[in-house]
């Protein structure tokens, strides 16, 4: 065997070792972290989903490369005496599913969502849509307004993002067909690798909330799947802002908006003030904190939708 047949022999088997580790890892995370709420089925896949206490529903949307449990892990006990309270995954992500990357754009994440409200007819709930949730949440009030009825968004993605965050970088993959090659192979090392310094920029200025890998959604993050869906969702959604960018002044529902002032990733000003500037949302921030607001200040996050619910068509 040549120089050169000996290399891709080893090349071969690295990439071979490191699919086995990323499927362990994924296998692990998945075993930690099981499905434990209900499945609806609806058009282009299926919608996992938490339901806690009684009352108006309030429903949860979550952002990009997370999952339901960064509600549960305390934004949601803190208003499930009040609430009916109800946490997703999104299409794609946690333990939902989508039919493939076409379900991964803003119109047609929301329009599942819409689906999903409808089927397990929750009337005109109060939508909590955090970071790319904002986003979804508002193209869901846009196209489907009959199954919203009030906003309240937290850090949420309102504009087009010209320079990915650093933390994003490693998902931001382009051709398309290579996501798929990444995450199956090469995913569940590189969140052993970088998932430490990853958090801590999703967090800054503030500290990475405690048991965050166990119980806040950090785990599921380790599947291969929940790779591919963030990648997905990012190249989508990127291509897709004009769902919402350009249409906010046919918003037809009460709006709140609320951001860590010191958020390292979205940019109150742009994203937050420049909203509501446009539509007369409600508008607020909180001093030294940062993106992850629903996991470091669930008590301000709660009292803020409290005020949102408020606003519910009687």
């Amino acid at each position: 065997m040549s120089v050169f047949g000996y290399v891709g022999l080893v090349v071969v088997l690295l990439i071979l070792l490191v699919a086995i580790v990323t499927q362990f890892v994924g296998s692990a995370a998945a075993a930690h972290s099981p499905r434990r709420g209900r499945m609806t089925r609806v058009r282009g896949g299926k919608i996992h989903w938490i339901d806690r206490g009684k009352g108006q529903p309030v429903v949860m949307i979550h952002g990009l490369g997370g999952n339901l449990e960064n509600f549960t892990y305390a934004l949601a006990p803190a208003l499930q005496d009040d609430f009916r309270v109800i946490a997703i995954d999104r299409p794609g992500c946690g333990w939902s599913e989508r039919d493939g990357a076409d379900q991964a754009t803003l119109a047609e994440q929301a329009r599942m969502i819409a689906d999903f409200i409808a089927t397990e007819d929750l009337g005109q709930p109060l939508i909590v849509g955090h970071s790319l949730g904002g986003a979804i949440a508002l193209a869901l009030a846009l196209n489907h307004p009959d199954r919203v009825g009030a906003l309240a968004l937290i850090c949420p993605a309102t504009a087009p993002i010209d320079k990915v965050p650093d933390a994003f970088k490693g998902i931001d993959i382009r051709p398309p067909w290579l996501i798929p090659v990444i995450g199956h192979t090469l995913s569940g090392a590189m969140a052993l690798l970088m998932e430490k310094k990853i958090f801590a920029e999703v967090f800054a200025p503030e500290p990475v909330s405690e048991g965050f890998i166990e119980r806040g959604g950090g785990m599921l993050g380790r599947r291969p799947e929940s790779f591919i869906a963030a990648a997905q969702d990012m190249a989508r959604s990127r291509a897709s802002t004009g769902d919402v960018v350009g249409r906010e002044k046919e918003l037809t529902v009460p709006m709140g908006i609320l951001f860590g002032a010191a958020d390292a990733l979205l940019d109150p000003a742009i994203h937050g003030k420049a909203l509501a500037e446009k539509t007369g949302a409600d508008y607020a921030e909180l001093p030294g904190r940062g993106h992850m607001i629903p996991l470091t200040a669930p008590g301000d996050c709660a009292d803020f939708i409290r005020r949102m619910a408020a606003k519910l068509p009687v």
